[in-house]
């Protein structure tokens, strides 16, 4: 266990340890593939919930931090990647914060939610996590939630954000045939106790399925200078109605879905479109649409430690 995840979690260190002086560029400036909607998401949470400090656990260069400066809020955070501190240390810095808000850390380990200075351990009043989830194996979802939720004071925050595995049914490309195989059909226990001739013509319907996605789709995202890519390590999607029951199951209240991230069309449609189907998926951004389910490719949840 603790070699397998000693090996995960250093294929995350190098695939992000030469991101981190862009990584906030890509997904938060004006270049950006999508708007960072989540941004005001988790601002609104925050401030609907009256919190004065907050933990980002694996808060990266500092990316929604930095976001956050100027809203009254005392901000900590910590990430895996050396590299990912030192420039979330120095973004912070410029705003006149100690390098001691920010420190190295696993999600994976309860004491990287400790607070150096002693002062807030276990009683930060909101503790979130976004772009992590992907990255843990399954058994860790539960683990890593009870971390967050042990950080928070009675009555604190938890909002985790992750990719929506649902979004597969609408995609149609190769997340969807992997989403039908895996998940829904389940083809190894369909097959299970078939004699061969069944197996067979099993199998010839599936490959009949797989014809009808676009498995070209998307791109898969490698890496370079030596490092792995993001669809080269780890990077799960999530199913929005089993994660949630994990933060019931570890007694959080008042747990919800909000979905961001809409798609308004199937994206492989996005090139005919152009900047129609850019401006149409945007104004469908309303977290709590149900239609997020099924059409927004990310979503946080959120729930309160009672």
């Amino acid at each position: 266990m603790t070699a397998a995840k000693d090996r995960l979690e250093a294929s995350v260190r190098d695939c992000y340890a030469t991101w981190s002086e862009s990584y906030y560029r890509d997904y938060y400036g004006e270049g950006a593939a999508y708007p960072p909607v989540h941004r005001d998401i988790f601002k609104n949470l925050l401030a609907k919930a009256g919190a004065g400090n907050i933990l980002d656990a694996g808060c990266g260069p500092a990316s929604l931090l930095r976001e956050l400066l100027g809203t009254g809020l005392d901000l900590y955070g910590f990430d895996l990647t050396p590299q990912m501190v030192v420039e979330g240390r120095k973004v912070l810095a410029e705003a006149g914060l100690p390098s001691g808000r920010l420190w190295e850390g696993s999600v994976r380990d309860p004491d990287a939610y400790r607070d150096p200075e002693g002062r807030l351990t276990g009683r930060f009043d909101a503790a979130i996590c976004s772009g992590v989830f992907p990255h843990l194996p399954e058994e860790a979802d539960a683990e890593v939630a009870a971390c967050l939720r042990e950080a928070v004071r009675p009555g604190g925050l938890v909002a985790v954000e992750a990719r929506n595995a649902l979004f597969s049914l609408f995609t149609l490309n190769r997340y969807s045939h992997a989403f039908f195989l895996h998940e829904l059909i389940r083809a190894d226990e369909l097959q299970a106790g078939l004699d061969a001739e069944q197996r067979e013509t099993l199998q010839k319907a599936l490959a009949g399925l797989e014809d009808r996605f676009r498995m070209d789709l998307p791109p898969v995202r490698r890496g370079g200078e030596g490092s792995p890519g993001y669809d080269e390590i780890l990077s799960r999607t999530h199913n929005p109605f089993i994660l949630r029951a994990v933060f019931e199951d570890l007694g959080l209240v008042n747990v919800r879905l909000l979905f961001y991230h809409f798609h308004c069309l199937p994206p492989m449609l996005e090139t005919g479109l152009g900047e129609l189907f850019r401006h149409q998926s945007l104004a469908m951004e309303q977290p709590t649409d149900w239609r997020g389910h099924f059409m927004a490719s990310a979503f946080i949840i959120v729930g309160e430690k009672p």
